[in-house]
């Protein structure tokens, strides 16, 4: 299906793969016919993919470090696919301290101003893992393969501080925006001090700028396996984009920061907790719940 694809609207086929990455979308690099480089990207058509693609654009033509969009999305096999261009190099910036936080915290704060400025319908629902906004009837999101294990295996103490959180983040009163919602380490690129490319534009969402931000500053450290950052790196975080934007949290927008910073945890240690995994989160969790509650007044 890919070579047809790539034939039909890039107008040459592909003669090597760069790379191959299956996740909840499938990418794929490879090099075309007529030497250029790109990535195709895959996922489920599930209305989100337009809305993610037209603010990737808007950003890349404004100069913000992301791949620039090759082709609109368009439905193949049930599939919602596009292509955007190949942008190699760079490093992925390591380490979980204060000084860390804050250099991710001013790449968050370009990226949150620069969507202010997008149009497009609000790509939801959003990720799974910020989806605390569900309609559905349980504590969790719907989602069928973790729905359909043995539930008990999930640590008492993750769903207890689930059920906290997720309360907090739904008393909350506060206009959406959009933003990034996987703002981890794995998904950014460094060069020379700076940064060099964002990536994985599916994860936009539609929430609190609060929310966003302090999702972000519980991630920002996650390389592979996710983990959550040190709750002293979350207050460098948000205090610091507070800075880059110039203006200072509500107490209301602090408390939301605070439990959308729990919340992609809480999701993780359920997911490790259910596919057997090492308790990676599960463990921050453990030792960080009470506080980032105490914080979020949850």
């Amino acid at each position: 299906m890919i070579a047809a694809w790539c034939a039909a609207h890039l107008g040459s086929t592909p003669v090597g793969v760069l790379f191959e990455r299956r996740s909840l979308s499938d990418v794929t690099g490879l090099r075309l016919a007529d030497g250029r480089e790109v990535v195709v990207k895959s996922r489920a058509a599930d209305g989100r993919a337009g809305a993610c693609v037209a603010a990737q654009e808007h950003l890349a033509d404004r100069g913000f470090p992301c791949p620039r969009p090759l082709t609109a999305v368009t439905v193949a096999g049930g599939l919602a696919v596009h292509a955007e261009e190949y942008r190699p190099g760079g490093e992925v910036l390591r380490g979980d301290t204060p000084d860390v936080a804050v250099r991710y915290a001013a790449v968050f704060a370009r990226l949150l101003a620069e969507l202010a400025e997008v149009r497009v319908p609000p790509p939801l629902p959003n990720p799974r893992w910020t989806r605390w906004d569900h309609a559905g009837p349980g504590l969790w999101p719907s989602i069928g393969f973790l729905d359909e294990r043995d539930q008990s295996a999930v640590p008492g103490y993750v769903v207890r501080a689930a059920e906290r959180t997720r309360h907090r983040l739904l008393a909350a009163d506060l206009p959406c925006v959009l933003g990034h919602a996987d703002f981890e380490a794995q998904n950014l690129r460094w060069r020379d001090g700076g940064i060099r490319a964002v990536h994985d534009w599916d994860s936009l969402a539609w929430l609190p700028e609060a929310a966003l931000v302090g999702a972000a500053s519980g991630a920002f450290a996650s390389d592979s396996p996710p983990t959550l950052a040190p709750v002293a790196s979350s207050a460098a975080f948000l205090e610091a984009y507070q800075d880059f934007r110039g203006r200072r949290f509500t107490a209301e927008e602090h408390e939301v920061a605070w439990a959308a910073g729990l919340w992609p945890a809480l999701h993780n240690a359920r997911w490790e907790a259910l596919h057997g995994d090492p308790p990676v989160c599960g463990a921050a969790v453990r030792a960080q719940a009470a506080e980032r509650l105490r914080r979020a007044n949850a």
